[in-house]
């Protein structure tokens, strides 16, 4: 299967703006469990911001919000 990098970069919500990995969806994933951290698409664009990737903040917004993307 092809990266669709270009396509995916579109509606990639990560803010770091030196990272490599933005749109490269596997590799940006794969990194950020390495490092027991879930990559920017699985936060709200407010807790985005922080760059609080941990799983413990994760699971913490999914509590308080109910879900996802709220």
């Amino acid at each position: 299967m092809e990266c669709r990098r270009e396509e995916n970069l579109k509606d990639c919500p990560c803010t770091w703006e030196p990272c490599s990995r933005k749109g490269v969806c596997c590799e940006c994933i794969r990194y950020h469990l390495s490092h027991n951290e879930m990559p920017a698409c699985f936060f709200p664009p407010d807790v985005e911001r922080t760059y609080d990737r941990s799983i413990e903040r994760f699971i913490e917004v999914y509590r308080e919000r109910g879900g996802l993307g709220q």
